[in-house]
């Protein structure tokens, strides 16, 4: 066969049908020859698919363009994230995406550079030493690296130098062969520039992909609140308790980031969460007749692995306009706001049936069919098909990856298990199911089970080898075939 012309490898790249038209606007920084060609090529592209180019940032702007040099730290003063309202007179903050060139030789340089400072556990502080980062940003570069690979430890680092979460690092010499697309997630999915007039189109898709959506976390408080002595005489919150110490026990949950970590800049929650939440996990109460689930790690740092009840908040249902879950405060509590991913934990529940549980449980009413549910940034290398059903997304997810927090990311998701063959049919003897967002990580869900505390099926699935969870998180289209062990295994 012979190269893939533009329009075949379009055709089975098919776009979100939601996108939206973007107003766009290009600010130089520091640049050379092949950033500038990259940068006419994506605004031209821009062009093409119809979005409007503004000459210099207005209150219209959604989105800006700008460029920074690899390997050296942008003053805070001059970066765009925190300069461009006061900057250009605009009454809000448009999303910022900054462009840099790396040779090929420089990239592999760094990544080599990486790969022998990750082969230590612990993390030598002499090997991180970066201009322009703060004294703690060695510890956030290893870890990050022990968890995605060196290329996770490069993006945080282009990141804090360029004082930008959105970045994209182009590689090459003379023609950009590739272009790596980096977030406050970590993803890092690339677009192939051996075919020119793709690598552009596919640049700016992924990007108005991002801005088409929007977060979906106003949440809503509804009264009456549940009172202390209900709270206390619950049994959920203490299994919630012994799920994340058993989860922590397995390192499921990996350390959160801090923005202060990595650099030290003033005002930063302005501009950006000033930490990234590592995940969240809930189940269902069945006297609150509501979920329970971690808060979000936007409010405060949070152990995931190690959590007590303060760390907990209540999901009662979705708002009627889908920007936010309704949240039960409780008596005596902080009542911190729920994980960000609040509205699709509870928004697969009203697509999934409900059922009446055994005489044995003692629950006399319905109850959603799954039990509990588990988000990570992790991925699953392989499971048993006769255990755990696996859920695909629509296609568009694969090639053109959505934010978490957001509409997009909680409509993938739901629908996905909504069309479960396990989930809709409780006397399927698969007790799990789970889906994988690319560059995002993974949602696991079980069933009733008696005798087991929420999250043990997951936790034995793990243990027995049947949920084989990885550090690795595909950044596109993957597959998993069937081996000769029983497993099905993971090709990316």
């Amino acid at each position: 066969m012979g190269t893939p012309s533009n329009t075949e490898i379009l055709e089975t790249h098919t776009p979100h049908t939601w996108l939206k038209e973007l107003n766009v606007s290009v600010v130089p920084g520091p640049s050379d020859s092949l950033l500038d060609e990259v940068l006419g090529g994506v605004t031209s592209s821009f062009e093409k698919l119809g979005h409007q180019i503004e000459d210099e940032p207005s209150d219209k702007t959604d989105l800006i363009l700008t460029t920074a040099t690899f390997g050296e730290p942008l003053p805070w003063r001059d970066a765009l994230i925190f300069t461009a309202r006061r900057r250009f007179n605009i009454d809000h903050a448009p999303t910022l995406l900054t462009f840099l060139h790396v040779s090929r030789a420089d990239f592999e340089a760094a990544i080599t550079r990486f790969s022998k400072s990750l082969e230590n556990k612990v993390p030598d502080p002499a090997d991180y030493q970066y201009p322009g980062l703060a004294p703690n940003a060695y510890k956030v570069l290893h870890e990050q690296g022990r968890r995605g690979g060196p290329i996770l430890s490069l993006e945080r680092l282009v990141q804090a130098q360029s004082k930008c979460i959105r970045t994209i690092l182009v590689v090459g010499d003379d023609k950009p062969e590739k272009a790596y697309h980096f977030d406050l997630v970590g993803a890092h999915p690339s677009s192939d520039g051996t075919h020119p007039g793709l690598f552009y189109t596919d640049i700016v898709l992924r990007v108005v992909t991002t801005l088409s959506t929007y977060e979906i976390t106003q949440h809503e408080v509804v009264p009456p609140p549940i009172s202390k002595g209900v709270w206390e005489a619950i049994g959920t919150p203490k299994e919630m308790i012994h799920s994340a110490q058993e989860l922590g026990k397995r390192r499921f949950f990996t350390d959160m980031v801090l923005i202060s970590d990595l650099v030290a800049v003033p005002a930063v929650t302005d501009s950006v969460s000033s930490q990234y939440s590592e995940g969240c996990f809930v189940t269902w109460d069945p006297t609150i007749k509501a979920l329970l689930t971690t808060i979000t790690g936007s409010a405060r740092p949070v152990d995931k692995g190690n959590i007590s009840e303060g760390d907990l908040a209540i999901i009662s249902g979705v708002r009627a306009d889908g920007m936010g879950a309704q949240v039960k405060h409780v008596e005596g509590l902080e009542n911190s706001p729920p994980s960000s991913e609040a509205v699709e934990m509870r928004g697969i529940d009203y697509e999934l049936p409900e059922i009446i549980l055994p005489p044995v449980w003692n629950i006399g009413h319905e109850v959603p069919v799954i039990r509990s549910k588990l988000h990570g940034h992790r991925g699953i290398s392989a499971y048993d098909p006769e255990k755990v059903e696996f859920l695909p997304l629509t296609s568009p997810y694969y090639h053109y990856p959505v934010s978490c927090a957001t509409e997009a990311q909680a409509t993938g998701i739901i629908k996905a298990f909504a069309r479960s063959e396990t989930l809709n049919n409780p006397e399927d003897p698969r007790q799990a199911a789970f889906t994988v967002l690319p560059g995002h990580g993974i949602v696991i869900a079980e069933k009733w089970v008696h005798n087991k505390a929420p999250f043990q099926i997951m936790w034995e699935l793990m243990d027995a080898g049947a949920l084989k969870v990885d550090n690795y998180i595909p950044q596109g289209p993957f597959t998993y075939n069937l081996g000769r062990n029983g497993l099905s295994r993971l090709e990316d």
